[in-house]
C-alpha cells in the first residue's frame, strides 16, 4: 500500500513538472488590445455587428477583419469615437496599429 502511494506521488510531481515546463514553452500571448476593446463595447452580445459577441467583433476590430466600429449598433457615438482612437493610436506586439474608422 505504501509503495502505491509512493509512485503516484511521484508520477504526479513529474507530471505536474512536465506540465509546468509545458505551459512556460507553449504558451501564447494574447493581444491586451482585444480584452481593452471588449470593454470598452457595451457587451451586450447581440450578434447585431454578424459576430457571436462583443469579444468576437473586438477580435475581428483588432486583426483588421473589421475596419468600422460603426458596425456595433448599440454602441454609442463617443464610445465609437473612443474605439477607433484607442486601435489608431496604440500599437499591438508587431508594432502596427489598426486603422479604423468610428
Amino acid at each position: 500500500m505504501l509503495t502505491a502511494f509512493v509512485m503516484m506521488l511521484v508520477l504526479g510531481a513529474i507530471l505536474g513538472l512536465g506540465l509546468g515546463i509545458a505551459d512556460k514553452f507553449l504558451s501564447v500571448e494574447a493581444d491586451e488590445r482585444v480584452e481593452k476593446v471588449t470593454s470598452m463595447l457595451p457587451n451586450y452580445n447581440c450578434g447585431s455587428c454578424g459576430y457571436a459577441g462583443c469579444s468576437g467583433l473586438a477580435e475581428a476590430l483588432v486583426n483588421g477583419e473589421v475596419t468600422v466600429v460603426g458596425t456595433c449598433r448599440p454602441s454609442k457615438p463617443d464610445v465609437k469615437q473612443a474605439i477607433a482612437d484607442y486601435l489608431n493610436n496604440t500599437p499591438g506586439p508587431d508594432g502596427n496599429c489598426c486603422k479604423v474608422k468610428p
